[in-house]
């Protein structure tokens, strides 16, 4: 008797390529993996890019955008999605529309604006887009302390009671569930709070890593939940297992030695560890 085959979770990412492959599509695919789930791609621009920084980006046309998603939607059954780079206003309207005829889809928005280097990565115009059209659409958003300044259009938190102010405030804009990340904090712990639909306020905090391999956390940690998103666990068990892979990266990460500036973090140390001879 045939056996029918079990269903693949599959998530996609829509993003920015980082040719050093420490960042964007390349770390959500890796991260897609270390998941075992199976990862598409949707290319928004072409970066000139490695530890050290962005020497230049090259946004792919909106509408070939717009055809890479309905390609990988009309023949995948994608159980969640994830968004990175966006490059301009265009795209940004081009990804929500594309998503708004799946509205039973996971969606994971992480509103890159800059890169760890501090380079520049969202046309300065584009950060309204964000807040209209893909965060009302949004299951989570995940911006980072000075992300969610420059989406409120106020000062980056210095204080965990400011970052709770700002975590509410950002709930306001739309997505049902908000991750503020607090890894560009102060102090000798990274705090996350986590603003529910409901309206209450997860507190997760890991100890500092010392270490300059960061290049790419962000990206990674909104892949992590996306593909723990796409095998139907719920949100805050995903950003608590998220969180938990991305810190244990880190901190695989600190022994290598990847390029000469912000290396990128072990986005394999567990299968690593997992094919290990006994």
């Amino acid at each position: 008797m045939a056996v029918a085959n079990a269903k693949t979770p599959i998530a996609l990412t829509i993003a920015g390529s980082d040719s050093s492959g420490g960042a964007g599509i390349q770390a959500d695919l890796k991260t897609f993996t270390a998941f075992a789930v199976y990862g598409a791609s949707v290319i928004t621009a072409l970066t000139a890019q490695n530890t050290r920084g962005v020497q230049g980006v090259s946004a792919v046309a909106p509408d070939f955008v717009e055809a890479q998603i309905a390609s990988v939607l009309d023949d995948l059954d994608v159980g969640a999605v994830k968004t990175g780079m966006l490059a301009n206003a265009e795209i940004i309207a081009v990804v929500a529309g594309a998503l708004s005829k799946r509205p039973d889809m996971q969606l994971v928005v992480d509103p890159v604006m800059v890169a760890t280097s501090g380079d520049p990565l969202l046309q300065p115009d584009a950060v309204n887009a964000f807040k209209t059209l893909l965060f009302p659409r949004a299951t989570l958003i995940t911006p980072n302390l000075p992300e969610a300044a420059r989406l409120l259009g106020g000062p980056v938190a210095k204080t965990e009671a400011e970052a709770r102010e700002q975590v509410q405030a950002l709930g306001a804009l739309g997505a049902r569930a908000v991750l503020l990340k607090g890894g560009h904090g102060s102090g000798d712990e990274a705090v996350d709070l986590l603003l529910l639909a409901d309206g209450q306020i997860r507190r997760f905090a890991s100890p500092r890593i010392d270490t300059r391999n960061t290049h790419g956390t962000g990206c990674t940690l909104s892949a992590a939940i996306a593909a723990l998103l796409a095998q139907a666990i719920d949100l805050e068990t995903a950003v608590l297992r998220a969180k938990t892979f991305v810190h244990r990266a880190i901190e695989a990460g600190r022994a290598q030695s990847i390029g000469h500036g912000n290396g990128p973090v072990d986005h394999l140390y567990a299968l690593r560890a997992s094919a290990a001879p006994a």
